[in-house]
């Protein structure tokens, strides 16, 4: 089993695996980043065509469209035929089908497997995969993926698990920012931030994202699970994937615009809630802390 990418995701997906007693090679671009999986047991490649040529399912956890391509181009030439190659990433459909095409030319089996949850998310054993490529392919994965969390959706045989994976993104954006202006709101005529979470949580409204951010919000904590670029980063790719398939996302360019609003007044590497913080910063000054 080879995992390439620790940044926060992985780290947690390594730590699943371990648990699981998988036998694990891990490779990160800095190495010193795999020191902390290295020390519960896992073995570090030095490159990724090392580990690629070492293990039978390669995991991958990136950042970015430029970064999977890069990988996959070093990864796929130094993989056994037959070797599954699992990306994890949120990533464009165009950047996962020039993947696909070169694993199908080197006879790697290849699932788009991006996943919906965050660091606490996956040490919970809640992470959800949402999964498009042949079905064989992910019946040999399958105890894998649920090594690492619950539940695995099968959405297609293509590049399906990339437009999934960034609907969500869109919703959980979405969420955010009307769970700000709903703070926002109702600070502004008194009622606690308690109180409004508590009745949230229960409500009609009460999505599980809701109850994630709670305590967060409550402590004032928006130390990141999900940066604020990061989530512009994705809702980019939303509006792209929108051009290409030629239908209109108005609140998607709304939020685009409220992320890099944000990212300018400086919350780039916060949590995306940091979005409340920048709506609130832009209200008329009030006593805060009267209404935590």
């Amino acid at each position: 089993m080879g995992l390439i990418g620790l940044g926060n995701m992985g780290t947690a997906i390594a730590e699943r695996l371990l648990e699981a007693r998988f036998p694990l090679v891990v490779h990160n671009r800095t190495l010193e980043k795999t020191a902390p999986i290295a020390a519960r047991g896992a073995t570090v490649a030095a490159t990724a065509p090392e580990l690629a040529a070492r293990v039978d399912v390669v995991l991958t956890s990136l950042a970015n469209d430029d970064a999977l391509e890069a990988v996959a181009a070093d990864v796929i030439p130094a993989c056994r035929p037959g070797t599954v190659l699992a990306d994890m990433s949120t990533v464009s459909p165009a950047a996962s089908a020039r993947v696909a095409s070169l694993a199908a030319a080197a006879s790697v089996d290849y699932l788009r497997a991006p996943v919906s949850g965050n660091p606490t998310v996956v040490r919970a054993g809640n992470l959800s995969f949402i999964v498009s490529g042949p079905r064989a392919t992910l019946e040999r994965a399958d105890p894998v993926l649920r090594a690492i969390g619950a539940t695995v959706h099968h959405v297609g045989d293509g590049e399906e698990a990339r437009i999934v994976k960034l609907a969500i993104n869109l919703v959980i954006a979405g969420l955010a920012q009307l769970m700000s202006e709903a703070l926002v709101l109702s600070e502004s005529a008194g009622v606690s931030r308690a109180a409004l979470l508590e009745v949230m949580g229960t409500s009609a409204a009460g999505a599980p994202f809701v109850k994630y951010k709670t305590e967060p919000l409550l402590r004032d904590d928006f130390s990141a699970t999900f940066t604020t670029a990061l989530m512009e980063k994705d809702i980019d790719l939303v509006l792209e994937a929108a051009g290409e398939n030629g239908v209109e996302l108005p609140l998607a360019h709304e939020l685009k615009q409220l992320l890099r609003s944000a990212i300018e007044a400086g919350y780039a590497d916060d949590d995306f809630m940091a979005l409340f913080l920048h709506l609130r910063s832009a209200s008329p000054d009030r006593d805060q802390e009267a209404v935590r």
